[in-house]
């Protein structure tokens, strides 16, 4: 039998809630993204709490919460424990992106799903990889290898590649294969016929413009509302799709010159843009090869000023301004501040780059025809003051009486306990104690007697042999030999995970938290929430262009085709989408489609018949290997049988000699590198028609394609046509040169 997989979808499926799925592989758990929605609804999370002390292993795909937002939460309260495994990009603005939904909540609200600790804590342990690094994981998941892949849509998304036993299970939800300003194309057309494929059904009915026609479609709408001094207001996410909008208005500005002020606001702007500029790595090869020649990084913003706090902004004088704001949703943070100032006016523009959440407001103001009101509840944080302060400070003193208290009151158990089992023993302590100076009378009041038990106790450490109170002393004794005492190095060096949770243990990020933030993070100054309803007329102009970086359903049946899952599981996209796609996956793409519901479990084991065989030291002995780039390759003809202990070995054929079988070639041949090669042997060669034409009458031609459907892959068969000549034959074996035959 195969690899066994089963897959349990956990949430987002049949619907557009957050992404979370259960992927077992031979009972190994891998719990694969684990987001929430911007109303961070616990409800939607009871799936998870009930697998999450099976979970062995935690993979996380995107830096946004519906991918990674309910990590603090299930940590804490559910307790998943597991190691969790993300990319450098993911991991750090994933983290930014906590930070600062969790403070633009605080602001208005005593949120407390989750604090600061909890993120931080959270993200303590991820380990960090980089794309196409294999990872082997250990223990029970012996055998398993997990690597991210480019997926485009964020930076550092990933596509992730789980194999075992040579079978591969792919994860890819929210790619995107088109190259933009920051990010390359996804890379999931390179893999071919995989035996499970996972993947979202989200766009499946939606249809893209040309992004050139989009950007301009953009600008145009941006600069109109300017011109007619008014104001933009772009609200955003926290570090994941703003970085192309930012790219987009920073290179437009730069090449025309505009004046008009932008403004990035967010909690953690600073941080977000510092980190940014150190990922070049993880970006489009076009800032790659810009920063390489002339040390230009596209994220050293001329024309955008980064803001933490929205006193900043209304210090601006007035004037036409773009404002890209977090949240996207609208429901919380400065984006939803500035819409209540900003919609009754005509002049102004809401332009959203990415659909809203069902139930939040942005969802609401996308609606056709949009409300022309709508209720919002305008909340702040002030700090307490007179009565109520004096209340709130004498309520913590009273909470610290309590804790004090009980502090002393175990302390006090613990010592009656401690001298209890020392009088049990047939000692008398006040007697054999040679610290007490004085007698303790047996008459004394309990009470009295309590008292200075607990202060003769109070500070010293009682061992468990001995039955009275003395001071702790530990006796180390130093190796020296004949240079002096000798010294551990490892007493010297500072851990990596020391440094990491020193670096974030106030949300730090190496020291590239703006101290704005920081202080904000660290106030505890004495508050409460004052909340305010009223009802906006929304006047302002209301636009939606798609910038969420994600494949369009005819791209996405595309690539399906062309990967050719022998399995596909369909995830997250409305009800609609994901029947659309199951229904055009299964006449065209392959017979195994699946969209299971909440907690349903589908096994989608390979059908393909797969051994270990264990080669035999017998045969190997007799086997000539040939050197073929990294690799050595033979040709064997042997036997298998099944040895005492269940295993198969492959031994020497019983019969001699071996059948003769048709020779095998075995390579790679690129087209254009036989044509360098050719071009070196002084024969005329050029490309023309899709062939490559050598000297006056020999053509190559290159079939088969490497997509081709059915059940074995395909094979690529090279064309040699013309006519039996010198130039024939010579040609040829050049060709069959490139090969190694078999």
């Amino acid at each position: 039998m195969g690899t066994s997989v089963q897959v349990t979808p956990l949430c987002g499926v049949y619907n557009e809630n957050p992404l979370s799925y259960l992927v077992s592989i031979d009972g190994f758990n891998f719990l694969i993204d684990c987001g929430w929605n911007d109303h961070f609804d616990p409800s939607l999370l009871q799936p998870l709490s009930r697998v999450a002390s099976t979970i062995d292993a935690v993979l996380l795909s995107h830096s946004d919460t519906l991918h990674l937002g309910a990590l603090p939460y299930a940590m804490k309260q559910f307790g998943l424990s597991a190691p969790v495994y993300a990319t450098e990009p993911v991991f750090r603005l994933g983290l930014l992106t906590m930070y600062d939904h969790y403070l633009s909540r605080k602001q208005v609200s005593e949120f407390d799903l989750f604090t600061l600790d909890d993120i931080d804590s959270a993200f303590q342990n991820v380990t960090r990889l980089t794309y196409s690094q294999n990872c082997h994981l250990s223990g029970k998941g012996e055998g398993i290898v997990i690597a991210p892949h480019v997926a485009g849509h964020l930076l550092g998304g990933t596509v992730w590649k789980i194999t075992k036993d040579g079978e591969d299970v792919i994860y890819a939800v929210d790619f995107n294969h088109r190259k933009e300003r920051h990010l390359n194309g996804t890379v999931l057309e390179s893999f071919v016929r995989p035996a499970v494929l996972i993947t979202d059904a989200y766009n499946a009915l939606s249809n893209q413009p040309s992004r050139r026609q989009r950007d301009q479609e953009f600008i145009d709408a941006i600069l109109n509302t300017l011109r007619g001094n008014g104001n933009v207001l772009l609200p955003v996410d926290t570090a994941g799709r703003i970085l192309e909008l930012l790219l987009i208005l920073e290179q437009y500005w730069e090449q025309h010159h505009l004046t008009y002020p932008i403004f990035f606001l967010t909690y953690v702007s600073s941080s977000t843009v510092d980190y940014v500029k150190s990922f070049l790595e993880w970006m489009s090869d076009s800032i790659a090869k810009s920063f390489e020649h002339t040390r230009d990084n596209a994220f050293l913003l001329k024309h955008v000023t980064l803001l933490i706090n929205k006193n900043e902004l209304e210090n601006i004088p007035e004037g036409p301004k773009i404002v890209l704001a977090s949240m996207a949703s609208l429901e919380v943070g400065f984006s939803h501040d500035i819409f209540v100032e900003w919609a009754a006016d005509s002049k102004n523009l809401l332009l959203f780059t990415e659909r809203g959440q069902f139930g939040t407001r942005a969802r609401m103001l996308q609606s056709d025809p949009p409300p022309k009101a709508v209720k919002v509840t305008l909340s702040k944080r002030v700090p307490l003051v007179g009565e109520e302060l004096a209340a709130y400070e004498e309520e913590q003193e009273n909470i610290k009486k309590e804790e004090a208290l009980k502090a002393t009151l175990v302390k006090e158990e613990e010592s009656k306990a401690v001298i209890g089992n020392g009088n049990g023993n047939g000692t008398d302590v006040t007697k054999s104690d040679p610290m007490i100076i004085d007698q303790v009378d047996a008459s004394l009041s309990g009470v009295r007697g309590e008292a200075y038990r607990d202060v003769l106790i109070d500070g010293f450490a009682v061992p468990p042999s001995s039955v009275a109170p003395m001071f702790p002393f530990y006796d180390t004794t130093s190796e020296w030999d004949d240079f002096g005492e000798v010294i551990n190095p490892d007493d010297y060096v500072i851990k990596d995970e020391d440094m990491d949770m020193g670096s974030i243990a106030v949300g730090d990020l190496d020291g590239k938290l703006d101290e704005g933030t920081a202080s904000l993070m660290l106030d505890t100054t004495p508050s409460k929430v004052v909340s305010s309803e009223l009802t906006v007329q929304v006047k302002c102009s209301l636009v939606y262009m798609d910038f969420e970086g994600r494949s369009d359903g005819r791209s996405i049946k595309s690539i399906l085709a062309h990967v050719a899952p022998l399995k596909l599981v369909l995830v997250h996209g409305s009800a609609e989408a994901t029947e659309h796609l199951k229904q055009h996956c299964l006449k065209h793409v392959c017979p195994h489609v699946y969209a299971p519901q909440i907690e349903e479990t589908i096994d989608v084991t390979s059908d393909l018949c797969a051994y270990k065989v264990q080669l035999s030291e017998k045969l190997m002995s007799n086997v000539l290997f040939k050197k073929l780039g990294d690799y050595e390759i033979a040709w064997i003809d042997s036997e298998v049988e099944k040895s005492e202990s269940g295993t198969l070995s492959s031994l020497p054929l019983s019969t001699t000699p071996p059948p003769p079988h048709k020779s095998v070639l075995v390579g790679d041949l690129k087209m254009a590198d036989f044509k360098q090669f050719l071009a070196g042997k002084g024969v005329q060669v050029e490309f023309a028609g899709g062939a490559l034409r050598c000297g006056e009458y020999v053509t190559l031609r290159k079939v088969g394609d490497a997509s081709q459907k059915g059940g074995a892959a395909a094979i690529q068969q090279i064309v040699i046509e013309g006519p039996l000549c010198e130039e024939y034959y010579k040609i040829r074996e050049y060709l069959y040169s490139q090969f190694y035959a078999l």
